[in-house]
């Protein structure tokens, strides 16, 4: 199971919010880089950047953040927030993303994300947030009449191999992952790579997503309150627990 530690960027500083709501945000760092050089330096390969400005205004606003990260460290990226056109795709991998994430863009206009998986294949990560087991968007500011496992079944069929998929209701809360959400997704669809995402509080709970078969998960408030340390993901991605 990948360990993949979360940046969120709001007016380029590394924030956090609970439950998606901007009004909690918490500054950890004005320097993103610096995290992301710390993440590296533990071991650590992979990155979800969120861009939370363009979530909320529907268009890519902090890739700079996104180069300079690239440019200066050897992580993978997946980058998400406010992706809606191919300009801002194109931005968006030009600036140094491995991956991207869409979730608004799958409800507001399908074709083209349609479009995207099949031009760029696994380069397309399809976000599946959730608030009971609705899909929400536009930086959790609006809930669809979307349910769930429809969302993803009609994604799979256009060819999408991964997930990341957030339960809003446990997203900073520190208070532990959705793991009977995950184990439904994952008996629904053995076949997609599933990144849990949200409420991840103790390194305890890391072997259980991965037993329940998640290809990867998503930490963030958990490092940043000092709840999970760098060390210990150091040892869960070399086998040393």
């Amino acid at each position: 199971m990948r360990i993949i530690p979360a940046i969120d960027i709001i007016d380029g500083k590394c924030v956090r919010l609970t439950k998606g709501n901007y009004a909690t945000k918490k500054i950890y760092n004005e320097k993103p880089l610096e995290i992301a050089k710390e993440f590296e330096a533990n071991g650590i390969q992979y990155l979800h950047l969120v861009d939370l400005d363009g979530a909320k205004s529907g268009q890519i606003v902090n890739y700079k953040i996104l180069e300079q990260i690239s440019e200066n460290t050897n992580l993978k990226i997946d980058f998400g927030g406010g992706l809606k056109t191919n300009a801002d795709l194109e931005i968006a991998f030009n600036s140094g993303a491995s991956q991207i994430t869409g979730g608004s863009i799958a409800v507001k206009n399908p074709d083209l994300f349609q479009e995207w998986i099949s031009k760029y294949g696994s380069k397309i990560i399809l976000g599946a947030d959730v608030d009971n087991e609705k899909i929400a968007i536009s930086g959790w500011q609006e809930t669809s009449d979307l349910d769930l496992l429809p969302f993803i079944k009609k994604y799979q069929n256009f060819g999408i191999e991964t997930i990341i998929c957030t339960d809003i209701s446990k997203d900073g809360m520190l208070e532990g992952p959705s793991f009977s959400l995950y184990e439904k997704i994952v008996a629904a669809f053995p076949d997609i790579n599933l990144i849990a995402s949200g409420g991840v509080s103790s390194f305890e709970e890391l072997p259980k997503l991965q037993l329940l078969g998640c290809e990867g998960v998503i930490i963030g408030k958990a490092i940043y309150e000092g709840k999970i340390s760098l060390k210990q993901l150091q040892n869960f991605i070399i086998n040393k627990i």
